[in-house]
């Protein structure tokens, strides 16, 4: 059986780890507790997590325990970022989000198909083991195992400390938050190894020490590479803002769009990253993509394999289907009215009253068309569509009989520039 280390460093997943001779000889005595942490700064987690559960499913189908921690504690308190303090959010606001994203993780680690033999996940709230504690139990129980200077160290810390902003206490308390959370779960779950981003390098780091310290036991770390996009741009952002893995924050369609127009270098470099397949199709995928970049066939594999993963094969095959039929590979007539107007709105629309403008009106006014004279052009050369059918009529106004589910028209100019039009009385 292939090492899950080698596995991880083929896929890129691992930037550090602890002592790694150490930390293969001790996955390979048997299986090993290991955990994550994701604190509730929002209601949903975004594709910038999805590196995380890589590494989770692929420790626990080498046949070890995952642990998900989502901090009520932390998600109080906020890591550190080098900009600016984060803003607090109430008692209420992080509770309900963390129910929220306990459900949300739940499904990447319920593997029905490799079910059997497998260790299951356990999932747990930090906000349980630190409420009970006291200012000064916690000063003095844990707080007197930390050194100033180590803490001044870490990046996030130091880049406040220089600047204007400034770093409070609050903050600057939260790595001794996570680092007992490595201690509590080592006592009550056995845990051994912690996860994390490269970001939370100082903090994985400060847990193992107190681990060492108070317990006199070694335990290890291993943090993931910080993902980025090849132009510079923050991974995880599309035109519409972040990208959620929460279906009613970005939709189904709106994900496996962003995968599927991501730029070919990145596809190429995010392939093995994210996708699960073996070694040598992933390799055979990336060399196809080299040979024949416009067939996208990493941008493909991709949203397919992440939309299936996040959204299940129906909102997968509902995707699908919206982007064969907004470019006329499809019936538009078979989608339904929430997908359609998912997609739609993904590409940009405009609402309309119950006086309609015409074809070369709407082209103007979703923005296919510059202007009146543009659009009429456009429509004289061929090259504008309504609901997938040629139009020939730069004057025409669209019947009754056009309107869509939901009350949409599907306008397209050429092959790929598509906008949605929406009456405003099939809202009300």
């Amino acid at each position: 059986m292939n090492d899950v280390i080698d596995d991880l460093h083929r896929r890129g997943l691992i930037a550090q780890s602890t002592d790694e001779a150490a930390l293969r000889a001790h996955l390979a005595e048997g299986p090993v507790t290991y955990y994550c942490g994701f604190d509730p700064t929002a209601q949903s987690l975004h594709v910038g997590h999805l590196v995380q559960f890589m590494v989770l499913r692929a420790l626990q189908r080498a046949g070890h325990r995952p642990v998900v921690l989502v901090g009520g504690a932390t998600g109080l308190i906020g890591d550190p970022r080098p900009s600016a303090e984060r803003q607090l959010n109430d008692r209420e606001t992080v509770a309900a989000w963390v129910a929220r994203i306990q459900e949300q993780v739940a499904p990447f680690l319920d593997l029905p198909a490799e079910r059997d033999g497998l260790p299951g996940p356990v999932y747990v709230n930090n906000l349980d083991w630190t409420a009970p504690v006291s200012a000064i139990d916690f000063l003095r129980d844990i707080g007197k195992h930390f050194r100033v200077s180590q803490m001044l160290a870490k990046e996030a810390v130091s880049a406040r400390l220089n600047s204007e902003a400034g770093i409070s206490y609050t903050e600057f308390s939260y790595q001794i938050l996570q680092a007992n959370d490595f201690r509590e779960l080592y006592r009550r779950h056995g845990v051994t190894l912690q996860t994390g981003g490269s970001d939370q390098w100082g903090n994985l780091t400060a847990g193992i020490d107190l681990v060492r310290r108070t317990e006199g036991a070694k335990v290890h770390a291993l943090s993931t590479p910080l993902v980025t996009k090849s132009d510079g741009t923050k991974f995880g952002k599309s035109e519409g803002g972040t990208v959620w893995l929460d279906p009613t924050l970005t939709s189904p369609y709106a994900f496996f769009q962003f995968w599927l127009n991501a730029d070919d270098a990145d596809a190429r470099a995010w392939l093995p990253l994210f996708s699960e397949r073996p070694a040598e199709e992933l390799e055979a995928l990336i060399a196809e993509s080299i040979e024949r970049p416009a067939a996208r066939t990493a941008q493909r594999v991709l949203a397919e394999d992440l939309t299936l993963l996040v959204h299940g094969p129906e909102e997968l095959r509902q995707a699908e289907a919206a982007g064969r039929a907004l470019f006329g590979r499809d019936e538009l007539g078979s989608l339904g009215a929430d997908v359609l107007g998912a997609a739609l709105r993904e590409a940009g629309s405009v609402p309309v009253g119950d006086d309609v403008p015409t074809i070369a009106q709407l082209l103007q006014l979703t923005g296919l068309a510059g202007s009146l004279s543009e659009a009429r052009r456009t429509v004289k050369e061929g090259g504008a569509y309504l609901n997938n059918e040629r139009v020939t009529d730069a004057d025409a106004v669209p019947g009754d009989d056009a309107w869509l589910a939901g009350g949409w028209l599907v306008l397209r100019r050429g092959k790929r520039a598509v906008a949605g039009v929406q009456r405003r009385a099939a809202t009300a």
